[in-house]
């Protein structure tokens, strides 16, 4: 790797470095309906604006690697099946603590990098927390009756606690849907400021599960109220529905988090999750939110991807960056 690309690494793959900066969390504010009903979105638009970015900014070789590495440390490393095993989720533990072989690390020199977290169901924390022991990288688990959050309000209030109780530092809750759909701002921004309540020093990532709502302009006011009820993050799906991430959707949450931090000096998360599999999507995932929100979004305290096969790809590019070849796929297991 050239000394400009390494360095180009250093800056794009600090977590496992150095401290990372701490944000004031986000307090929330009183719900601003005029401020809602003033937000649209401009589907043509929005769809031709991301539709030039793949190809306009495609990074090569060394840059490339050094990308990649930097989406490395952005993932929340996921297993969310019916059929999760304490073991199961001690080898995922295993991975996010040395995502990339030892070998090609040490080749980049970036040992030391983890990912961003490690997201499971409530029952799996115990297991996550055991096996992260000492590392630094938070547990996060979904929450509220995820994916569908038709669950009795109470018994998803009971159940974020009993999640943050059990030590997972961060939560991922799933907004009701309906609200959104009839255009109830009110009750949308109640359930979203109990259940960041309920979470205590717990980070909370709203997801909005985008490709249920409808259209992009009831993404930009799910966004926004959301933020005004005090998310830390808001996320794009739970990676059950139909449609999940796009670039469109990114879009018009990132320039919700964009108007939210101008007014209110207050950053907040962003988290696309589903249907990010391939290393140029992650890339180009990067470049959008480099483009739109800065550098400062580009840290693993403001964005996440939501991704467990999107590790695998982004090895093998790793792998043919400094081979020439594409890696055997028993090379790069998941745990």
């Amino acid at each position: 790797m050239t000394r400009s690309a390494l360095d180009i690494a250093e800056t794009q793959s600090t977590q496992a470095q150095l401290p990372q900066v701490t944000e004031p969390r986000n307090p929330g504010m009183v719900l601003d309906l005029d401020w809602v009903a003033r937000v649209q979105a401009n589907t043509s638009a929005i769809e031709r604006r991301c539709a030039s970015l793949p190809a306009r900014r495609s990074v090569k070789k060394a840059h490339q690697a050094a990308w990649l590495l930097k989406a490395v440390s952005c993932i929340d490393l996921t297993t969310l099946s019916g059929d999760d095993t304490e073991m199961r989720v001690g080898r995922l533990c295993a991975k996010a603590r040395q995502p990339v072989r030892a070998e090609v690390l040490k080749a980049l020199d970036m040992e030391g990098l983890s990912t961003g977290a490690v997201c499971v169901y409530h029952e799996m924390i115990p297991a996550a927390v055991r096996a992260l022991q000492g590392t630094g990288i938070p547990v996060a688990a979904v929450s509220t009756g995820f994916p569908a959050g038709l669950s009795p309000f109470h018994l998803r209030v009971q159940e974020i606690k009993e999640s943050v109780a059990a030590g997972a530092k961060e939560i991922d809750i799933v907004i009701s849907r309906r609200h959104v759909l009839t255009g109830d701002w009110q009750q949308l921004y109640d359930e979203m400021k109990a259940f960041r309540e309920a979470c205590g020093d717990a980070h909370v990532k709203a997801i909005l599960a985008t490709g249920e709502l409808g259209s992009l302009r009831n993404v930009a006011r799910a966004s926004l109220v959301c933020m005004m009820a005090g998310a830390d993050f808001i996320k794009t799906s739970t990676g059950k529905e139909s449609v999940n991430a796009t670039l469109p959707v990114t879009l018009v949450m990132i320039r919700a988090i964009r108007s939210y931090f101008e007014r209110t000096g207050y950053r907040v998360g962003y988290k696309p999750a589903g249907g990010i599999s391939k290393a140029k999507d992650a890339i180009t995932y990067l470049a959008l939110i480099k483009e739109e929100l800065g550098d400062r979004w580009l840290q693993p305290d403001l964005f996440r991807f939501g991704a467990s096969s999107l590790l695998g790809d982004i090895e093998r590019q790793l792998d043919h960056h400094l081979t020439g070849a594409y890696a055997a796929g028993y090379r790069n297991p998941m745990g």
